[in-house]
């Protein structure tokens, strides 16, 4: 189930909104420009290709590019390997996302599996999306946020863009996201 945390940006230990309530969600999010959908699951095999993972949601994917003018759509899976590269890997991804940043392309993201924490930096607070299979997530073009998958990220996202350059991030240099709980400790509490 999905979770919103909100936060003074100031005092991040001291949450002003928790709740697992989906139309509270998209309420709060709504108020951002931030779209928030839950869409029904399709059974895929944890081995599922990114085209399995396209075609199990082609119908609601080609909806939300054709409302939102979308031109380029793919899949990022992340899950444990054994592979001895795997700690770099999600060491240097999770050093790039966690740094605070906007684009100027909107940010749109169906997780078709597994979980990870969007980050919006909206306001004057943080609100943290713990979204989960089902969620898909649209943050505005210009929104500061960031992105924390975890330790030992698990999920099947599908990537919205429209521009064939895909996902360009402009970071603002400021350190607040080192401020904030991270998504393994999100996590641990639920």
């Amino acid at each position: 189930m999905t979770l919103l945390t909100v936060w003074a940006d100031d005092s991040p230990s001291e949450p002003e909104l928790r709740t697992e309530e989906p139309s509270e969600i998209a309420a709060v999010l709504k108020e951002h420009g931030v779209r928030y959908e839950q869409w029904p699951l399709v059974d895929l095999s944890d081995d599922s290709t990114n085209e399995e993972v396209l075609a199990a949601y082609q119908d609601r994917i080609d909806a939300v590019k054709k409302t939102e003018g979308y031109i380029l759509v793919d899949v990022v899976q992340m899950r444990p390997s054994d592979d001895p590269s795997w700690p770099e890997l999600v060491r240097t991804s999770r050093e790039k996302f966690l740094n605070e940043h906007t684009h100027d392309d909107d940010e749109d993201r169906f997780f078709a599996s597994g979980s990870g924490i969007f980050y919006l930096h909206v306001g004057g607070k943080v609100h943290a999306v713990f979204c989960e299979a089902g969620d898909l997530l649209s943050v505005p073009g210009g929104t500061t946020h960031w992105f924390d998958m975890g330790t030992n990220p698990e999920y099947k996202s599908v990537r919205f863009f429209h521009d064939e350059d895909g996902w360009v991030g402009n970071f603002t240099g400021s350190a607040i996201s080192s401020n904030f709980p991270t998504y393994d400790e999100i996590a641990a509490t639920r």
